[in-house]
């Protein structure tokens, strides 16, 4: 029983301190998920814990239980207006992306190893895809807001490409083992086996979940329980008919997340810990796995492929993916760098090792050390990027917390928490005359705390600032509110006006009234539509917030966008008159 303790006082050692150290990566702006590998590593049998470990086939087992619930936590934050906005090309990455990176990065990688076109094809398949837990995580946790079109096609990307990854690793692997049984027939039969039992399953495996989650009564701390459960029956039945189980899995998400119920607050709070438990657990092990002095020794080689994947492969793959779609060249340069690589190539590199393909330990190496550099170089700089870049558009004004109080099977309450800011509307007035200013009757003040403590209202209440107050509001209500609350609205308003413009205008405004306002030049033919139609037929693409059209010397900035994606209102910035 001692060495079982043993083992359970270690793992809860290596956890703790990767948790506790996660503050000092927030304040370098390092990737927590680098610091799991880096502990990992000096667990390892050439570090401070002097750990032999090489057991490859947990190390499998314990990824790709791990790769499972972080996609079964993404798809259930993927809201389906995501896929309004970027589904084309994100697909398009997610299948001739991936490839398209391999053919370029497997030229290279054969010159430079001068090994058989085979292995250096097989390497640049394994590190070929971008890692959705590296992407989900940084992308929301790095402080920026991107604006929607880039988000989405990154996130749908990462979620979506590990199936044409798997496929292309294997077929390799085929390729070198069995040559005589390996053809163009098979990529294919593969490529649709993958592709169609993983969406199939997934689509019929998230509809029973929801359908449950919605109907059944069960105590608080069981719904997370039974969606990780049964995605993982999903994963595990898709893999075994011979399609993707991740895919199955992040779409069964998709279904889940997307169809509201009683349970679904519950099962998020539970789903976040989880994600987090597998993530740190998964790169925990990977990075007991490698040598460190393998990596010195590879060093330059692992240098060159990262670089040639970063700064050349992966650019190439996204401009002939972006490009068709009227991208602009900024968003595709961001979405280029922002091609994270973590557990999934490390996992997909063991895999050779397995099944005995020649040279497979240098290509692990290799493999570890391209996640390394990808984590520290890319990972580190992702909310610069997005400033260099202008890929970001201010915040949204928020709640600092929500809550959904479910009264039916079909009827939720959104409690939202608002702290009062200094000098904002909301400071020096009763709760109900605030409401009645911003809101009407849509909106209920349901208590407000002072101190910590629940205040009593009467008429002469007034609120003070750093007082929280819960209102009952509908979701779309959710920001206009918190403009009420914010502190220092005169300065918020400038920056916003910065980037939206100084006037806000309908988007249902013919642009041949704001031409005769403003003196705009319009193009024959514009005068007579809308601002919403001018903005998209300009733009050649579907608008999303911060898209912008300029007009002479004036800029057209799409300020918001309702459920449907539409263009609800438009931002007006107006050249800056000399003195």
């Amino acid at each position: 029983m001692s060495w079982i303790n043993g083992l359970l006082l270690l793992s809860g050692v290596l956890l703790f301190v990767s948790v506790l150290a996660s503050t000092l990566t927030a304040r370098l702006g390092l990737p927590l998920l680098l610091l799991f590998l880096v502990v990992g590593m000096l667990a390892g049998e050439e570090g401070p814990g002097g750990i032999v470990f090489h057991d490859f086939s947990t190390a499998m087992l314990i990824g790709q239980l791990a790769l499972a619930v972080i996609l079964l936590d993404g798809g259930l934050r993927t809201r389906a207006s995501t896929f309004r906005v970027a589904i084309r090309p994100a697909a398009l990455l997610a299948t001739w992306g991936v490839v398209a990176t391999a053919l370029v990065l497997g030229v290279f990688a054969t010159w430079l190893f001068g090994v058989d076109w085979r292995i250096g094809l097989l390497l640049a398949a394994i590190v070929g895809s971008t890692d959705a837990a590296a992407v989900f995580s940084l992308l929301r946790n790095s402080g920026v807001r991107l604006n929607d079109r880039v988000k989405a096609t990154l996130e749908i990307e990462s979620g979506a490409n590990d199936p044409m990854a798997i496929l292309l690793v294997t077929v390799m692997v085929q390729i070198i083992l069995s040559p005589d049984e390996a053809d163009g027939w098979t990529f294919v039969l593969l490529l649709f086996q993958q592709m169609g039992f993983g969406l199939a399953t997934g689509l019929v495996g998230g509809w029973i979940l929801a359908r449950l989650l919605a109907r059944l009564r069960l105590a608080e701390g069981l719904y997370a329980l039974l969606i990780v459960s049964g995605g993982l029956m999903v994963f595990a039945a898709t893999n075994m008919i011979g399609g993707s189980g991740f895919l199955a899995i992040y779409t069964a998400g998709l279904i889940i997340g997307n169809r509201r119920s009683h349970a679904t607050e519950h099962v998020l709070r539970v789903m976040d810990g989880l994600a987090w438990l597998a993530q740190a657990g998964m790169f925990l092990v990977l990075g007991l796995l490698v040598t460190p002095s393998h990596l010195i020794e590879h060093w330059q080689l692992s240098l060159s492929i990262a670089l040639f994947l970063m700064l050349i492969a992966r650019p190439l793959a996204v401009l002939s993916c972006l490009w068709p779609f009227r991208f602009a060249m900024n968003e595709i340069i961001y979405v280029s760098w922002v091609g994270l690589r973590g557990a999934v190539p490390i996992v997909l590199a063991i895999y050779p090792l397995m099944m005995g393909v020649p040279n497979s330990l240098l290509l692990f190496d290799v493999t570890f050390a391209v996640v390394l550099v990808s984590l520290l170089v890319q990972g580190s700089t992702v909310p610069v990027a997005a400033h260099i870049f202008g890929v970001v558009v201010p915040p949204r004004n928020e709640p600092t917390d929500r809550i959904e109080v479910w009264v039916g099977e079909r009827a939720a309450l959104d409690l939202m928490e608002y702290r009062v800011g200094e000098r904002s509307r909301a400071d020096g007035k009763h709760p109900d005359e605030l409401v009645a200013e911003e809101a009407g009757a849509n909106v209920r003040c349901a208590a407000v705390l002072r101190r910590g403590r629940l205040l009593i209202l009467d008429a002469s209440t007034r609120l003070q600032p750093n007082d929280l107050v819960w209102l009952i509001a509908p979701d779309d209500m959710a920001e206009r509110l918190a403009t009420a609350f914010a502190a220092g609205r005169a300065d918020e308003l400038t920056a916003h006006a910065a980037f939206f413009g100084e006037f806000t205008v309908a988007a249902d405004c013919l642009a041949g009234d704001l031409a005769n306002a403003y003196g705009l030049q319009l193009a024959p033919g514009e005068a007579g539509l809308q601002l919403a139609v001018l903005i998209d037929r300009r733009l050649g693409r579907r608008a999303v917030e911060g898209d912008r059209v300029r007009i002479g010397a004036f800029v057209l900035t799409v300020r918001h966008t309702d459920a449907s994606g539409r263009i609800d209102t438009v931002g007006l910035k107006c050249p800056t008159l000399p003195h």
